[in-house]
C-alpha cells in the first residue's frame, strides 16, 4: 500500500508540473517528454544509467539479455533514422533501447509475475524510471523558476559572501591560472555527477538479486528527495550565480546584458545595499542551495561503508564538484555551507523515519532544519551585517555547519549495525 500511495503522489506530481511546464513555458513537461522518447532520440546517460539500476533485481543471465536487446533495439533505431536521414540532435543518438528494455520488463511483471517476485521486479523499474523521470522533472522545475521568478537576490548572496572572502572569486582566479587540464577534469566530474550515484548506488544494491529484497536505505533515495525538495527552495531565493549576475553568463543564457556588473572573478563585488534584480526568462534560478554540493555529500556519505577504491571516488568526486561549482562561477560560498546543511539534514530525516522517529533523530532533524533556515534568513536580511563583519559572521557560518556534520556523526554513528563478535575456541583440557 505504500508504494502504490507513493506511485499515486509521484503521478500527480508529474502531472501538476506537466501543465506548470506549458501554463508558464508553452514547452511539454516531464510525462510528454518521457513518452516521447519511445521513439523519438533520446538523452542517452540518464536512461541507461535507469536501466543499470532496474537490473539489480535480475539474474545475470536476464542482465545480459536485457543489456544486449536494449543495444540492439538502439541499434535498429540508428539505422532507420539513418534510412530516413531523420534530423538527430547531437549526442542523442541512441538511449530508446533502455527505456524499451525497462517498460518491457514492466510487462513482464504485470503478466507473467505473482506475489513478492512481481513486487521486487516493479520495484526495479520503478527504480530505474524515477531515475529517468527526476532528471525530467528537474530541467521542468528549473524552466518553472525561470518564468515565474523574473527578479533575482543574487546582490544578497554576493554581498553575504564577503564574511567567507568571496570563495567562487577566489576559486574562479586559481582555475583561470591552472591550465587547461584542470578545468576539463573538474567540468567532466560536474557533468557526470549521476553517473557517479548510480556507480555508489549499484555497489549498495549488489545483493539484491540474491536476496530478494532491497536494503531499507540507499542512496538512491537520498538523490530523489534532494532533487524533489530542493527546488522549492529556488522558488523561495532565486539566485542565478555568480557567472551570470557578475559575468558574462555562458552560451545560451542572456549573459552581459543582464549582469549587475562585469566583475566576476577578478574583481570583488562592492559591499553596497543589496535589493532584487531582475533577470532574463532562461536562465535557472538553482543556486540556493547548491544541490550539486548536497548531491555529492551524499554520495560521499554513502561511499564510507564501500571498499577503499569507492571510498577514494566519493571523496574526489565531493571535492572535485565543490571546486567545479565555485571555480566556474556556478554557485557562492553560502550556497555551499547550505547545501552541506540541507544534505544532512534530508539524510538524517531518512534515516530516521527508517527507525520510527526516536528522539535523537527527531533532535537531528530539527537542528539542521532550524540552521538551514537560520542561515537563508541571515542571507537575506543580514547581508551587509555579514560584510562587515566577516570575522563574525564568517566562522557563525561555518561553525553552523560543522554544528550540523557533528551531529549527523554522533547521532547516526550509534545506528549503524555492530559487528558480531568472533567466536573464541572454548580452551581444551591438555592430554597428560
Amino acid at each position: 500500500m505504500l508504494w502504490v500511495a507513493a506511485g499515486v503522489v509521484a503521478l500527480g506530481f508529474l502531472i501538476a508540473l506537466e501543465i506548470a511546464a506549458r501554463r508558464y513555458g508553452g514547452v511539454p513537461g516531464p510525462l510528454t517528454n518521457q513518452a516521447r522518447e519511445v521513439l523519438f532520440p533520446p538523452k542517452p546517460g540518464p536512461l541507461y544509467g535507469g536501466l543499470a539500476l532496474m537490473m539489480v533485481v535480475l539474474t545475470w543471465r536476464q542482465r545480459f539479455i536485457s543489456a544486449g536487446a536494449a543495444i540492439g533495439i538502439d541499434l535498429v533505431f540508428v539505422v532507420v533514422r539513418w534510412a530516413v536521414d531523420a534530423e538527430v540532435p547531437e549526442g542523442q543518438f541512441f538511449g530508446n533501447g533502455a527505456l524499451w528494455v525497462m517498460l518491457g520488463w514492466a510487462f513482464v511483471a504485470f503478466t507473467r509475475r505473482a506475489g513478492e517476485e512481481r513486487v521486487l521486479l516493479l520495484k526495479g523499474v520503478g527504480l530505474g524510471l524515477l531515475l529517468v523521470a527526476g532528471r525530467k522533472t528537474g530541467d521542468t522545475w528549473l524552466l518553472i523558476t525561470a518564468k515565474t521568478r523574473p527578479t533575482v537576490l543574487d546582490p544578497y548572496l554576493a554581498v553575504a559572501d564577503h564574511a567567507l572572502g568571496n570563495p567562487s572569486w577566489l576559486a574562479g582566479r586559481i582555475l583561470d591560472a591552472s591550465g587547461p587540464l584542470v578545468p576539463h577534469v573538474i567540468d567532466l566530474v560536474y557533468a557526470q555527477l549521476a553517473v557517479a550515484a548510480v556507480v555508489a548506488a549499484l555497489y549498495q544494491l549488489r545483493n539484491v538479486a540474491a536476496e530478494r529484497r532491497f536494503p531499507r536505505h540507499h542512496l538512491v533515495r537520498t538523490f530523489l528527495v534532494i532533487g524533489l525538495l530542493g527546488p522549492a527552495v529556488y522558488m523561495i531565493f532565486p539566485v542565478v550565480g555568480p557567472i551570470f549576475a557578475y559575468g558574462p553568463g555562458t552560451s545560451g543564457t542572456g549573459g552581459l546584458q543582464w549582469a549587475a556588473a562585469n566583475l566576476w572573478p577578478h574583481t570583488p563585488p562592492p559591499i553596497s545595499a543589496p535589493h532584487p534584480v531582475p533577470y532574463d526568462g532562461l536562465t535557472p534560478r538553482n543556486c540556493m542551495p547548491s544541490l550539486h554540493t548536497a548531491w555529492a555529500t551524499a554520495i560521499f556519505i554513502h561511499s564510507r561503508k564501500g571498499p577503499r577504491l569507492l571510498r577514494y571516488a566519493g571523496t574526489f568526486w565531493l571535492v572535485a564538484t565543490l571546486s567545479a561549482t565555485l571555480g566556474f562561477g556556478y554557485h557562492y560560498g553560502v550556497d555551499l555551507v547550505a547545501g552541506v546543511v540541507f544534505a544532512l539534514t534530508v539524510e538524517g530525516a531518512l534515516r530516521a523515519y527508517d527507525r520510527g522517529w526516536d528522539p535523537s533523530g527527531i533532535r537531528l532533524i530539527a537542528h539542521g532544519t532550524a540552521v538551514f533556515a537560520a542561515l537563508l534568513v541571515t542571507y537575506r536580511y543580514l547581508p551587509m551585517e555579514m560584510a562587515r563583519h566577516p570575522w563574525v559572521f564568517g566562522p557563525l557560518v561555518m561553525a553552523s555547519m560543522l554544528s550540523v556534520i557533528h551531529g549527523y556523526v554522533r547521532t547516526t554513528r550509534p545506528w549503524e549495525p555492530k559487528d558480531a563478535p568472533a567466536l573464541q575456541p572454548e580452551p581444551q583440557p591438555e592430554m597428560a
